[in-house]
């Protein structure tokens, strides 16, 4: 039998709407959007069999995906951060480990750049034993693996100290033994309330100054930090409102030796402070390496320059080199720092309870493994978006305006 041939029309339509696919196809845009999009489907497609995975696997253990232990009692007791009791909630735990990791986070990344900045100027020095010392201390620290590290100040360095009673005393009520460094405390006196009004004046007027100092640096175009004036101006009226106030608005509480530890003053735990020289004397060597290079990606004709003018060697750094270099700077500086924000979860080798510590406990004790583990990335991401986005706004004010 004879096949009744297909009607002109139809294979006619069919000829036309494939030559406009193909046209279609021929178009660049189309065909990236096209690209895109069954890329996206592909990893969606992924993403929805492990998690369909995932919830069965919950299932048949009889757990569910949701939040609701955070409102449980936690019971069990974090050695220090801020006001917290085991009958707390595990929202409050979790809290924090947040903040004990923020904490170290900031004074880790300050005391990491001031390392650095040192280090790499002095990586650049003419004195030969300056400039070898450094270097070493690069090559050291930077090639020796964090966690090694942390573990040698912790049990290497301060558990080795002496006990209590026979701590040593660095200054005036300054105490360094096995169990920490003690330290006076600054408290509020009588005359603290009247002297805030001070200090705000104060940040108003080195905001001020600041303000005026970059505006007439812009219109000199010449270099410079702003802030070196208006520090001074900030530091002289608090000290002003400090002297026509009746008494001292700060005083000191100094530690005292009791029976078997100290009492009063600040306390800084020997966790806290292996995780702090740690992370800065590791990530410090990474930064004065960054240093190091955006300095000398400096054209060297800005030093001859400046020198021919009569600066000084440091007014030529400070003035003429830094400003140029922090351009070079900056970038990589991001990265350091956001390294150094995600290895504080290492704190968990010595005890110190960050949020990872704190959330793997949390998550032992509830058997919540998955929200916990989505919530401490979650956190995790936040700071490093938060981190990121705050040196991405310096580096555009630092950028040259074209």
């Amino acid at each position: 039998m004879s096949r009744s041939p297909i009607p002109l029309g139809r294979a006619e339509a069919a000829k036309t709407e494939a030559s406009a696919l193909a046209r279609l196809w021929r178009q660049q845009r189309f065909r990236r959007i096209a690209i895109q999009a069954a890329f996206l489907a592909v990893v969606a497609s992924v993403a929805a069999y492990f998690y369909a995975n995932v919830v069965q696997g919950m299932r048949q253990l009889g757990l569910t995906f949701d939040y609701r232990f955070l409102h449980h009692t936690a019971g069990f007791a974090i050695s220090e951060g801020i006001a917290y009791e085991p009958s707390d909630t595990y929202a409050r735990a979790i809290w924090v480990g947040l903040v004990n990791t923020a904490r170290v986070s900031l004074l880790g990344i300050a005391l990491a750049s001031l390392i650095g900045v040192v280090m790499g100027v002095a990586r650049l020095s003419s004195n030969w034993l300056v400039r070898q010392m450094a270097a070493v201390y690069v090559e050291v620290f930077r090639n020796v693996p964090l966690l090694l590290q942390l573990l040698f100040w912790y049990s290497g360095v301060i558990l080795k100290l002496p006990p209590v009673r026979q701590s040593i005393q660095l200054f005036d009520g300054v105490f360094l033994s096995q169990r920490g460094l003690y330290l006076p405390r600054l408290v509020a006196g009588e005359s603290f309330l009247t002297w805030r009004w001070y200090c705000a004046c104060a940040l108003a007027a080195g905001l001020f100054v600041y303000a005026l100092v970059r505006i007439r640096l812009r219109q000199l175009d010449r270099p410079g930090f702003p802030a070196a004036w208006a520090v001074p101006v900030t530091l002289a009226v608090a000290t002003a409102g400090w002297l026509l106030v009746p008494s001292p608005p700060l005083e000191l509480d100094h530690p005292v030796l009791g029976r078997f530890n100290f009492a009063g003053g600040a306390h800084v735990s020997p966790e806290f402070a292996a995780m702090l020289l740690g992370l800065s004397v590791y990530t410090g060597a990474f930064i004065a390496e960054v240093v190091r290079g955006g300095i000398q990606a400096v054209d060297k004709g800005q030093y001859e320059a400046a020198r021919a003018l009569g600066l000084k060697p440091w007014l030529v750094m400070y003035l003429v080199v830094l400003p140029q270099a922090l351009r070079a700077i900056v970038p990589p500086l991001t990265n350091q720092y956001l390294n150094l924000a995600k290895n504080s979860s290492l704190a968990v080798a010595i005890g110190y309870p960050e949020l990872f510590n704190v959330g793997t406990t949390a998550m032992n004790q509830t058997g919540q493994t998955l929200p916990v583990f989505v919530l401490m990335v979650a956190v995790y991401l936040a700071l490093s978006l938060i981190t990121s986005a705050c040196m991405n706004w310096y580096n555009r004010r630092m950028a040259i305006e074209r």
